[in-house]
């Protein structure tokens, strides 16, 4: 036929199953072990539509058989099977599904795998799948044998209905060499007790010396129990069974309007929060993942999840959850089951909220931050770092009506024992959440007020020396303010307990951070970088070192009138405050930390001699 110009023809794609066989196993499948994955689901799916057919049919009528001996691996259900058209429609098209028949399409909900390209995972294993099935929707339907090739080819033949006596699918794979390590006797075994030990329908496995049921138990929700109190034991041995570890608590979890069920296991540790969490989610009893981090919010590290679910989709690859409304849904709902349980704790059960905010107060503490109920529960018993030790803000507010809090860990360090020796309630607010969940107290105790610590408010806590005592010290202060002086620091004469603590030194990071932004536009003066810090540039303000009259070093250092002496006592005494702080030290600091200490030494050494 001769077509008219400017005519396209329709052409068909040509599929390199070879090519697309390596695709699935490197970019969709995370293991060629997923094989007998797909055909337990096939298997199952074939089940479902059976029980539909025949609704009057026990649960446990039709089941499914797993056959390893090492040289074949054997999968055989009593499902609905297929015809010859069905293999013809199904089997030998990619991507096809026999559940989107339009005869069960109202059903397709019921039904775990939706893509019809589960069977080509057998090709991760084997170079050729044969399937023998028979249609349980006539009564004397045919046999019919189909055999798939790596190559692409395939072929159909009919045989009589005493090849397979009962309605059901036989898929019989022979393992390639180099798949030894996924169908040997004890592998599939294995992978079917790990994929399918939750699943509805009876699942035996037979190496050849008898079989064994793979999932001889319901799911430990789904049983009956003589007392609530067997029933938690049951739910907590099955959380250490899957995770491992001995639960803190179980917390049952049950969302009918999508036949969710299943257990959230309370870690009896503390966990980083970017861990991965490692939940378990089965679809219609199928695992899906392992790893299933998308079920719960991000802040619900402290717990980690077994659920079976109806309503959840999964991935191409079912190896994964879609994104869509009902997860965002079942996620939501799941987060208000865990807020539920902490209510409850901490209702009705304060030493399991003890050992939970042991354990998770960080986790506590980012969920307070965005969920005010939480805030209003739990606020009151979290531990926080103050002047009085490690204690909950509830117990703290009780000695200080006027709470103040440090922006830095390093701030509160300088003044936590001068704060407490006089009397102010500091809190540590440079650990994570901490500074702003401190400032949401008033919002729960009324009567207490909530403000940042500044240096002034501290040194007006420090009493004055009398002015006779000023007047004999001031020699050594203009020495020591002119020794520091290359730290922009001042230097003042205080009392203040503990009298054990010779100097404080006051001096915040964002003070020392406007310092170094102003020398820089020092030495940058003139430059465009020099302009632009300059527009930046604020008053700094200076540091303070503030000598302890009480202190009986300091009283003997500001009577030295050797101006050496002198001068090198002020830099100990600075660098004993610095390193004290805790904070990082510059290389000045660190240089003159070392050199007031060799001098010192000198001096007592010459002293003695």
């Amino acid at each position: 036929m001769i077509l008219p110009e400017n005519t396209a023809a329709d052409r068909t794609f040509q599929v390199d199953l070879r090519g697309l066989v390596d695709l699935l196993s490197h970019h969709l499948y995370s293991s060629p072990r997923v094989y007998l994955r797909e055909l337990l689901q096939n298997a199952v799916d074939a089940l479902t539509a059976r029980h539909a057919l025949e609704p009057a049919a026990p649960t446990d009528a039709f089941g499914v058989r797993l056959y390893a001996d090492g040289t074949v691996v054997r999968v055989e259900d009593d499902g609905v099977g297929l015809t010859e058209a069905d293999v013809h429609t199904f089997l030998a098209t990619i991507g096809r599904s026999s559940k989107r028949a339009e005869k069960i399409a109202e059903q397709r909900g019921d039904f775990i795998g939706q893509f019809g390209i589960g069977l080509l995972s057998c090709f991760l294993v084997a170079d050729e799948i044969h399937v023998l099935s028979r249609s349980a929707r006539t009564p004397d339907a045919p046999a019919v044998e189909w055999r798939g090739r790596g190559d692409g080819s395939y072929t159909v033949r009919v045989l009589p209905a005493t090849a397979r006596p009962r309605p059901g699918t036989t898929v019989t794979l022979t393992p390639r060499t180099d798949a030894g390590e996924w169908t040997r006797p004890a592998q599939v075994h294995a992978l079917a007790r790990h994929f399918g030990s939750l699943l509805r329908h009876p699942v035996t496995f037979d190496d050849g010396t008898g079989a064994a049921s793979v999932n001889p138990e319901l799911a430990p929700w789904a049983r009956t129990y003589p007392t609530p109190g067997a029933r938690s034991r049951a739910l907590a041995a099955y959380g250490e069974e899957v995770f491992g570890f001995k639960p803190l608590d179980t917390i049952e979890l049950d969302l009918p309007a999508v036949g969710l069920k299943g257990i959230a296991c309370v870690l009896p540790e503390t966990v980083p929060a970017g861990r991965s969490h490692g939940h378990r989610v089965h679809v219609k009893g199928m695992l899906l993942s392992e790893q299933a981090d998308e079920i719960l919010p991000e802040w619900a590290f402290f717990v980690r999840c077994v659920i079976d679910a109806e309503s959840l989709r999964p991935t191409a690859s079912r190896e994964s959850l879609y994104e869509d409304d009902t997860l965002a849904a079942v996620r939501d709902a799941l987060a208000e089951r865990l807020r539920a349980w902490i209510a409850r704790a901490a209702a009705s059960d304060p030493d399991l909220l003890a050992r939970f905010l042991q354990a998770h107060h960080l986790a506590v503490k980012s969920l307070a931050v965005h969920d005010d109920e939480i805030l209003r529960m739990l606020l009151p018993w979290l531990p926080f770092e103050t002047t009085d030790g490690h204690t909950t803000l509830d117990e703290f507010a009780r000695t200080h009506r006027t709470v103040l809090v440090t922006s830095s860990v390093e701030e509160f360090r300088q003044v936590a024992a001068i704060a407490s020796a006089a009397g102010l309630g500091v809190v540590n607010g440079g650990y994570t959440y901490d500074r702003e969940l401190v400032h949401r107290l008033p919002e729960i105790r009324s009567e207490v007020t909530v403000a940042d610590l500044d240096p002034a408010t501290l040194t007006a806590h420090l009493d004055p020396v009398d002015r006779e005592t000023e007047l004999a010290a001031a020699a050594y202060l203009a020495q020591a303010r002119d020794a520091l002086a290359v730290f922009d620091c001042d230097v003042a004469l205080r009392t203040f307990h503990p009298a054990s603590a010779p100097a404080l030194l006051v001096d915040s990071r964002e003070a020392r951070h406007e310092r170094t932004r102003s020398q820089l536009a020092r030495e940058q003066e003139g430059g465009l970088w020099g302009d632009i810090l300059g527009a930046l540039r604020q008053e700094a303000p200076r540091a303070q070192l503030i000598l302890n009259q009480l202190n009986p070093l300091v009283r003997t250092a500001v009577a030295i009138d050797e101006p050496e002496l002198a001068r090198t006592s002020a830099e100990a005494l600075y660098g004993q405050a610095a390193l004290l702080s805790r904070r990082p030290l510059k290389p000045a600091e660190s240089s003159l930390i070392n050199r007031s200490f060799l001098d010192l030494l000198a001096h007592a050494l010459r002293k003695d001699s």
